[in-house]
């Protein structure tokens, strides 16, 4: 994806590195934990828990990519509201299970308000609208307009998306398949005021715009290859007007609307 990019996936994850100045970084998006719990409460889904995959990944990802820390893009928790029952044991264990190990930052999604005020003391949390880390590193979840301070990064992480290619194959089967988007991003498109918030320097030079697929791969997504698909941050699609699709394993895709 570039010689030497500034947030680098972890081949065959839904996950990167980036380099936060005097601390390596492990990123993911989109965690979802306690989803079944969910998927039982709004659907009446029956789905075996998959709690202690998602906790042992994420720390087997932490110990091979020798991160310092762990940056949560958002949506850590998957019900809206203050978590509790099962999904609260999940979330503690998997806090506790990272936190032991290095210090844990979460960008708040629309699904963490809860999670972020019960856990408050044992995470660093970032507001909604986005922060530029060291290493000119922009993170946000995706849900709302960001702070017009994150075009001032070399390139911005975003979450909320969870993007999914529909690939066929040449005997008319489908699969689908989470997948990284990359581009430059349109500075007036990623900002609520448009154009008027923006400066000549940030719209001269702005920053890739990295958007994550979803840790969870039961969160669904969005297919962003197929035609009239509707998008669920507020500056995509137009914020991305050419971005290539990459697959976890690293294959290029290509630009993404044309797959």
């Amino acid at each position: 994806m570039g010689d030497a990019p500034a947030v680098e996936p972890v081949v065959g994850e839904p996950a990167a590195v980036a380099d936060l100045g005097d601390e390596r970084a492990l990123l993911v998006a989109d965690v979802h934990a306690g989803i079944e719990v969910g998927l039982r409460y709004e659907r009446g889904v029956e789905l075996d828990s998959r709690a202690d995959e998602r906790r042992e990944r994420l720390v087997d990802l932490i110990a091979e990519t020798g991160a310092d820390r762990l940056v949560v893009l958002g949506d850590l928790a998957h019900r809206i509201g203050a978590p509790d029952g099962d999904e609260r044991e999940e979330l503690e264990t998997l806090i506790r299970a990272v936190t032991d190990r290095v210090p844990m930052t979460l960008v708040e999604g629309n699904h963490d308000a809860g999670v972020a005020a019960a856990f408050a003391d044992e995470l660093d949390v970032i507001g909604a609208g986005g922060r530029v880390l060291d290493g000119d590193v922009g993170v946000v979840h995706g849900h709302t307009w960001p702070d017009p301070v994150l075009l001032d990064a070399d390139v911005v992480c975003t979450g909320h998306e969870h993007p999914q290619v529909r690939l066929e194959d040449a005997v008319g089967g489908s699969r689908v398949e989470r997948a990284w988007l990359r581009g430059e991003l349109d500075p007036a498109a990623f900002t609520e005021d448009g154009a008027d918030g923006v400066g000549d320097a940030r719209d001269a030079d702005p920053p890739e715009l990295v958007v994550f697929p979803a840790f969870n791969e039961r969160s669904g997504g969005t297919w962003v290859n197929v035609e009239g698909q509707s998008f669920l941050a507020p500056y995509l699609p137009a914020a991305l007007p050419q971005a290539d699709a990459y697959l976890l394993d690293g294959t290029r895709l290509g630009d993404y609307r044309r797959i």
